[in-house]
């Protein structure tokens, strides 16, 4: 898969959605993880984040959104209940993103939402988990850019072509 991704949050509130998401960016392949205004939840995430990702990805703590330093070409994805939100399943990816999701109690902050390329949705009857939207996100992410192959018509996997193997020639006597 060309490109980069990384998963942040804005504002979170509760630490171990924090762990949860920034554990799903790590198994995902995300490139770094990042949270705006969290600082204080950040030293709290240890607990549900066991696969230690800021040992293993940088991770960016800023304090505001005007803080937020991104690379050159990176759009921000907002994933957030908006009115003109793009629905998940109809949102084709940038190959350079940084998706961030808000705290659990609230929305993006007017700010953010400016700063976002592009807002999308999940469409569910009601909000879920933080981290559960987080690995939705990321999950049609890597449907739609993994490099996978279309979904068979018929229910079950795909077909595997299996090419005709020919045998030793026989000999008539």
């Amino acid at each position: 898969m060309r490109g980069y991704f990384a998963v942040g949050v804005e504002g979170v509130s509760k630490a171990r959605n924090l762990g949860a998401v920034m554990r799903t960016a790590h198994a995902f392949g995300g490139s770094f993880v990042f949270t705006v205004g969290a600082a204080n939840r950040a030293r709290e995430m240890f607990q549900t984040d066991t696969a230690k990702t800021t040992q293993n990805l940088p991770y960016y703590d800023w304090e505001t959104v005007e803080d937020m330093a991104l690379p050159r070409g990176c759009q921000i994805v907002g994933v957030e209940l908006t009115e003109d939100a793009v629905e998940l399943p109809s949102f084709r990816h940038p190959r350079m993103a940084a998706y961030v999701l808000g705290k659990e109690r609230g929305d993006l902050s007017p700010a953010m939402l400016e700063r976002c390329s592009h807002v999308v949705k999940i469409p569910t009857k009601f909000c879920v988990n933080l981290s559960v939207a987080a690995a939705i996100a990321l999950y049609d992410r890597t449907l739609c850019l993994g490099g996978y192959p279309e979904r068979p018509v018929m229910p079950g996997g795909p077909l595997e072509d299996k090419q005709h193997l020919w045998g030793a020639p026989k000999k008539r006597t």
